[in-house]
């Protein structure tokens, strides 16, 4: 999950964030309520520009079978919604969730004309490594370079990333080392490229608390219980209740979503993923260069949007006060009330709206 440089605070919001409905979304955002939506530096509330509609009754209630492609060190298995020379949006999950976390999200892009992939990141669903003998390594840059092989493998030049959770943070560094892959933004959270140095410092308690379960992935306790299906099952579960306290999924939502945790590779990306934050696993010297680029939080230059979930344990205080100076180019910031962590299946129509307006920003 997100970075835990950017939680200084997770306990409430920052004074000043007025509820108001964007012009033109009566009807969805009265389903999906969002709080002021903070210009470049104007302090005023914007407007969505157009209104995306929300998803009608004949909505997929799943993806259809995954399609596959060699892309890299991968077989990327992804979901493909839309017209297939429109203009391209990449949407990026996190942990522990799927693609289906984007299955309200995809069909409203495609409506708007736009050619959505939705892939499983490497250790979940149909993504396989092509080798045994590959570092089942989850360092942020490893992650981004597999969105940049995709893009190679599907002959996309340019997208609109937009993502939550491993997803904003991938989207975060594509943008920010890649700009020309990268036609807009919308990152959950904000700018979420992980320092570890600063990760090696503790955080106030409650915001600790919050992250219980990165120091039980740290311990041999942790990983075996990722290893374990039944536990894994239920450890995942309760996160998904603790971080979104105000979505009632039923029983169908989860299990569809944990059938992508049966990955042989997941309790192994998993567990290393958290443990390099912690700086106690170590990544691949190949890419060190990456990485000591991203310790030096680069500015992300292209159009972005970012979005904070108030129900999220995660989302710092401020109305996006503490990201602000990592984006230079036009921006624009919505909170959206009432919503948690996996604020894409939570709020869809919000979320594709979002994707739209960057697009035109």
């Amino acid at each position: 999950m997100i970075d835990r440089r950017v939680l200084g605070k997770v306990l409430g919001l920052g004074a000043g964030a007025a509820a108001v409905s964007p012009v033109g979304l009566p009807g969805l955002w009265a389903a999906q309520p969002a709080s002021a939506s903070t210009g470049a530096g104007s302090g005023a509330p914007s407007t969505a520009s157009s209104a995306v509609p929300a998803a009608g009754p004949g909505a997929p209630a799943a993806f259809a079978r995954p399609r596959q492609i060699r892309a890299g060190l991968l077989d990327v298995g992804y979901a493909e919604l839309g017209p297939a020379h429109g203009p391209a949006v990449i949407c990026l999950h996190g942990w522990p969730y799927d693609i289906h976390s984007y299955v309200d999200v995809a069909p409203l892009l495609a409506g708007e004309g736009y050619r959505v992939i939705v892939p499983y990141l490497r250790g979940h669903g149909t993504t396989r490594f092509l080798s045994r003998r590959t570092m089942r390594n989850a360092q942020q840059s490893v992650i981004a370079l597999d969105v940049i092989a995709l893009m190679d493998a599907l002959k996309i030049e340019q997208a609109v990333l937009a993502g939550f959770d491993w997803g904003s943070r991938t989207a975060d560094i594509v943008a920010a080392l890649w700009p020309e892959r990268c036609k807009a933004l919308v990152s959950v959270g904000g700018y979420l490229v992980t320092d570890r140095e600063a990760n090696l410092r503790p955080l106030a308690p409650g915001a600790e608390h919050a992250w219980w379960y990165q120091y039980y992935f740290a311990t041999e306790r942790g990983r075996l219980a990722m290893e374990d299906k039944t536990l894994r099952h239920d450890l995942t579960r309760l996160v998904w209740g603790t971080v979104s306290p105000t979505w009632a999924f039923d029983d169908a939502t989860f299990e569809r979503t944990a059938a992508a945790f049966a990955n042989p590779d997941y309790a192994a990306v998993v567990i290393h993923n958290y443990r390099w934050r912690l700086s106690l696993a170590d990544g691949e010297r190949r890419y060190d260069a990456l990485e000591k680029r991203l310790a030096a939080r680069p500015v992300i230059g292209v159009p972005a949007l970012t979005l904070d979930a108030e129900r999220d344990p995660f989302t710092a205080p401020g109305g996006g006060a503490a990201y602000r100076d990592r984006f230079t180019g036009p921006y624009e910031h919505r909170t959206l009330t009432g919503i948690g962590h996996n604020l894409p299946q939570e709020a869809p129509a919000a979320f594709a709206q979002a994707v739209v307006d960057v697009d035109r920003l």
